[in-house]
């Protein structure tokens, strides 16, 4: 076997090792880490696992530059927490907010490739940019209906609810409505991912490449790119809706600040970005690390600043709030090492 193939079996190893590492500690995380801050930061890193993988449908695979994912989220959160706000608890308001909530999601999806995929990325970028800001806009003042700028605070199905209890435990842990909902928001979130590795891997998925790699030569082989990119915005829009249901019905909140916010659309770029574009994989190593990082960053440094007590300078640098600095500077050194992300790193390409 040649070097170079050796190497590469190395890295697909490497890679699978890390993926596997992660399932295996979401999937077991209210056993392994029972603290209440750790489920929450657990539960956060599935349902960004598929907003970040369905933002990558478009950026990675497609080449397609977007600023309208949160609204699709939001679309999401919206349409499950005021359905069951505004008609009850119950699985059938959940299933109605959520299926309005995609058919919402996929018209405006469509309505806006339709008419902004045909022109330059750079004012596709613009207008889906415009139009994300309009929605967030209209949501915060129609107050009456979302709750303005306090959104929204309600209740889910009992099963649900954290003081639900089956009178049973589990590996030591209690079977509650917190660990019924942090399994569905798992098992929804791997289930989301699994589908749209289905889509990338599928014949769609190589034209969607194709299209990505050389736009005119993909039109000149007969695709229809326009159709294709259509297809493949609403698909991503569909799949963000739904991690915007998971991150409502797990807040049991939702509002402008936690899924409409453009902080949340830059973090999504940076976990694809951090993670490697046009992986999938990447999506989760990005969303997993960012975080975390911003989960216990904060905390490292305050340690790191007490230990460092006595010393010139350093327990300055390393305080608490200069965390989005040490954030900043972790990001600039990951894309300096990484320039295609992790995955693109550690992702071995199938030897010919």
């Amino acid at each position: 076997m040649s070097q170079k193939n050796q190497r590469s079996e190395e890295q697909s190893s490497i890679l699978a090792i890390v993926l596997i590492a992660i399932f295996i500690a979401l999937a077991f995380a209210p056993f392994l880490y029972p603290g209440t801050q750790s489920l929450n930061v657990a539960a956060k890193i599935c349902y960004f696992i598929v907003l970040a993988a369905s933002y990558d449908l478009l950026l990675g695979y497609t080449g397609i530059v977007s600023f309208a994912h949160t609204m699709f989220f939001g679309i999401g959160g919206y349409g499950a927490g005021l359905a069951l706000y505004g008609w009850g608890p119950g699985w059938g308001a959940l299933l109605a907010g959520t299926l309005l909530g995609i058919v919402l999601a996929v018209a405006l999806a469509f309505l806006i490739g339709l008419f902004s995929l045909r022109v330059r990325a750079i004012f596709f970028a613009m207008i889906t940019l415009a139009v994300a800001s309009a929605f967030a806009i209209l949501a915060s003042q129609l107050s009456w209906l979302t709750g303005g700028e306090d959104g929204r605070t309600f209740r889910v199905p009992e099963i649900l609810r954290p003081g639900f209890s089956l009178d049973a435990s589990l590996l030591g842990v209690a079977v509650n409505g917190r660990l019924i909902s942090y399994y569905l928001v798992f098992l929804v979130a791997l289930g989301l991912f699994a589908g749209m590795r289905r889509v990338v891997s599928s014949p769609f998925g190589r034209v969607l490449q194709a299209i990505r790699e050389n736009e005119f030569r993909a039109e000149a082989l007969g695709y229809r790119t326009i159709v294709y990119r259509s297809i493949v915005n609403c698909i991503a829009a569909a799949a963000a809706t739904l991690a915007g249901v998971l991150a409502a019905l797990w807040l049991r909140y939702t509002g402008p600040a936690v899924t409409l916010s453009f902080d949340i659309m830059l973090d999504i770029l940076l976990m694809v970005v951090i993670g490697g574009m046009g992986t999938l994989y990447g999506a989760v190593l990005g969303a997993t690390i960012f975080i975390l990082a911003e989960s216990y960053l904060r905390n490292l440094l305050d340690v790191a600043s007490k230990a460092t007590e006595g010393l010139p300078v350093l327990p300055d640098l390393l305080h608490p709030d200069r965390w989005l600095l040490w954030l900043g500077i972790l990001f600039i050194l990951s894309i300096y090492f990484f320039p295609t992300g992790i995955a693109g790193k550690l992702n071995a390409r199938e030897p010919r």
